[in-house]
């Protein structure tokens, strides 16, 4: 059984100190995690990408007819200047050199950790399992060195594994694994001569009607009314995106394997437990890890995504927690950091919304801070926001309130002309067509120090 509690702590634990609190259960005990995930297409996600044809399309018509694609002429017409996009020509370019760079840094067999951060805070490019290994490099949940890395994951997957078996199997399950164990046991001393078959006795605490805090029972039903939450929220999560949501067996599956992690997470602390929107921190991860397409990744996507899910949660968990949110690590502190670094940066701004307008961060910077961004955008949006953040040499909390800084200098003009209606309205359903790229510029360009910066908008 699990003697200790796996408690949240500061610094967070190595897999190593976390794997010491578990009791019981051989490390080369194999572990089958399922059927394999398969690998999802980008495009069956139906993220309402932009197509970049019109951007590379070129128009070979003349007065002359022709074929469509102008190759039944005997010499190809030139294209136009105009129908080339020099923005796109740069962003193919940009997306293959930064391929090409990620994929170099993550062949070496020692990782250079800046050199990844600085590669992967531009942006990590789609497919191939990349943005998966890179985010769990930057989190610390895989060593610098390759060849350590079969090593410690098959340890991890194994921990979790553990976790699972010892705090989310059904009581029934332990009991009967018990009774079959002692019966195996029994034939071995006793023999069957007599031919009488016994029954397994039931104590008191392993009845389900228990009500002892030692009982199995007990603990099991003290977690309903959380399961049932989580549930609900799961539902909640992302439910444009077939990959979380609808009755398919895929996404009834992924869903499953998040309530597992969040269930796992509220159980191993208790003070905190489960609080509404963990599900939006966790969708991220889950995701990436899962659409990985080395098979065996995708396969321990849940035990990975476990891990990585508590270390994103490492420098951030008090805000869940409302008792603390007088602390110095309470979200209010948290949002204090968040107008003392617009005031810096533009006192202007900082003065119309904090005394003008009288919109202060609570109203609209907590959902930001707390659930990382996670429903200020679109998805594929914050996944691209989560590649900066986790690539931040100072923490995720630190690029996290310069993003959110970044979100108001990005339209500071909109904010400076609107009263407190307009400015609160705007700013909880911030525009989904700003430049995103420009906007991550910015928060780069803001020093974590808070020294000054000028934005010219």
């Amino acid at each position: 059984m699990l003697k200790g509690k796996l408690k949240l702590p500061r610094p967070l634990p190595s897999p190593d100190q976390l794997g010491s609190l578990i009791a019981g259960g051989s490390e080369s005990e194999e572990f089958e995690f399922g059927e394999e995930l398969e690998p999802i297409h980008p495009a069956a996600l139906r993220l309402h990408r932009e197509s970049d044809d019109a951007d590379e399309a070129i128009d070979n018509d003349d007065d002359g007819g022709g074929g469509g694609n102008g190759m039944d002429h005997k010499t190809r017409q030139r294209p136009r200047k105009d129908t080339i996009n020099p923005v796109s020509v740069l962003k193919s370019t940009s997306e293959e050199e930064k391929r090409s760079d990620l994929e170099h840094e993550l062949s070496q067999r020692e990782i250079n950790l800046e050199k990844l951060q600085r590669i992967a805070s531009t942006g990590s490019p789609d497919g191939g399992g990349l943005r998966a290994i890179a985010w769990k490099l930057l989190l610390g949940y895989l060593p610098s060195s390759q060849d350590l890395w079969e090593k410690e994951l098959k340890e991890n997957r194994q921990k979790y594994s553990n976790l699972k078996e010892e705090l989310l199997l059904n009581p029934s399950e332990h009991i009967w694994r018990e009774g079959k164990e002692l019966s195996s046991a029994n034939q071995h001393k006793e023999g069957d001569s007599d031919g009488l078959l016994r029954r397994h006795e039931i104590s008191q605490e392993d009845h389900p009607l228990s009500l002892g805090k030692a009982s199995l029972w007990s603990q099991y039903f003290k977690y309903t009314e959380t399961i049932e939450q989580i549930n609900r929220d799961l539902q909640r999560t992302h439910p444009d995106i077939p990959f979380f949501s609808g009755e398919s067996s895929f996404s009834l599956k992924n869903r499953e394997a998040m309530k597992n992690i969040l269930l796992l997470f509220a159980k191993l602390n208790p003070v905190i437990c489960y609080v509404q929107g963990m599900n939006e921190v966790l969708a991220p991860i889950y995701y990436v890890f899962t659409i990985d397409t080395h098979k065996q990744n995708a396969v321990s996507a849940e035990a990975d995504s476990f891990f990585c899910f508590v270390r994103v949660l490492g420098d951030s968990v008090d805000h869940f927690c409302q008792q603390l949110d007088n602390s110095s690590s309470g979200i209010l502190s948290t949002l204090s950091r968040l107008s003392d670094l617009l005031k810096v940066n533009d006192e202007q701004l900082w003065h119309h919304l904090e005394f003008t307008t009288k919109v202060k961060p609570q109203f609209y910077a907590f959902r930001w801070i707390t659930l990382l961004l996670t429903q200020e955008f679109k998805f594929e949006s914050i996944l691209r926001i989560w590649d900066t953040l986790l690539s931040n040499p100072f923490g995720v909390q630190d690029m996290l309130l310069r993003v959110c800084c970044a979100m108001l200098l990005c339209v500071k003009s909109n904010l400076l002309g609107g009263d407190f209606v307009a400015n609160l309205k705007l700013l909880q359903h911030y525009p989904e067509d700003i430049n995103l790229e420009y906007l991550l510029q910015v928060a780069q360009d803001i020093s974590p120090d808070t020294s000054s910066y000028c934005l010219s908008l």
